[in-house]
């Protein structure tokens, strides 16, 4: 069964820019992978990033492997900081990324658990990854980029695949200082050094990383920070999300999820893709075309 394909996935004009729209954490919970389903079946999400440790997952994963993989990417969303397959490799953000920069992380147990991981996903999908990105954005981090890049080359020695880039977008792109900074902050955290990794060995990246935030001010406030982006965005940006439905499970983001699913679900937002001349279209495509000889 496919999903629903978006009027603005067809061929537009020139001047038209193709971006993709991306749902993190599916697998965390019932809710997250509702919202998600629902989004594709609406033809509004080409790439979904699965958390294999998360604890819907395994009830999660037969239906995004139901889907056509040419209109729907599915990637592993390497983590660390949450629902690791080896739960004493678990760390909160902060010290993860302070012991990533002391080079003092376990790298046999890294090595394994991003191993694991890639292997749960094969399990439950039947294929590769169509990309790799990271839950907290740890893939670009020192030690994990490096050893995250190895397995890559060892188990996909034809590449295929691309990962997310954080590259932070323009001034124009942000509400405020503050969500600003916080996108230029987790592009300082590996960016540029993942994207020299990534291209010697010939693997492709989205342009810009879109939808970065603060997860506060309702739904209103949401709908102008994506018309915002949509305006702002360049051919092979990446705009990520974090859309859910109501769930009984503990999430910090609830409401910041619902408020996300209510703006991308509403029939306005074919209306602000319209407006802003964006349309839809897997990542993977979109690379494939800009970036040729890789």
């Amino acid at each position: 069964m496919g999903a629903a394909r978006s009027k603005h996935e067809a061929p537009q004009h020139s001047s038209w820019r193709r971006i993709s729209l991306c749902v993190d954490d599916y697998g965390l919970h019932a809710g997250i992978n509702q919202a998600v389903l629902a989004l594709v079946h609406q033809g509004r999400v080409q790439a979904v990033s699965a958390m294999v440790g998360g604890p819907a997952w395994t009830s999660g994963a037969p239906a995004l492997r139901a889907l056509d993989p040419r209109q729907l990417e599915v990637g592993l969303h390497l983590d660390l900081t949450e629902c690791p397959l080896q739960p004493a490799l678990r760390r909160p953000l902060g010290p993860l990324i302070a012991m990533a920069y002391l080079r003092r992380l376990d790298s046999r147990a890294l090595r394994i658990e991003i191993c694991a991981q890639l292997d749960a996903f094969e399990q439950a999908m039947g294929r590769a990854p169509a990309y790799v990105d990271g839950h907290q954005h740890v893939h670009q981090l020192p030690m994990v980029r490096t050893l995250l890049l190895q397995e890559l080359a060892r188990r996909y020695p034809a590449g295929g695949l691309w990962l997310r880039a954080t590259h932070s977008p323009q001034c124009a792109a942000h509400a405020d200082v503050r969500t600003r900074f916080k996108s230029h902050v987790i592009a300082s955290l590996g960016a540029t050094a993942l994207s020299a990794l990534a291209r010697r060995q010939g693997l492709r990246q989205n342009a810009r990383l879109l939808g970065v935030y603060d997860f506060a001010g309702g739904a209103q406030r949401y709908r102008a920070r994506v018309q915002r982006w949509l305006h702002a965005a360049r051919d092979g940006d990446l705009l990520m999300c974090h859309a859910g439905l109501p769930t009984s499970a503990p999430d910090g983001l609830t409401a910041a999820r619902q408020d996300e699913f209510a703006v991308l679900s509403a029939p306005e937002f074919e209306d602000a893709l319209a407006a802003a001349r964006v349309r839809l279209q897997p990542m993977g495509q979109i690379l494939v075309e800009l970036l040729p000889n890789l």
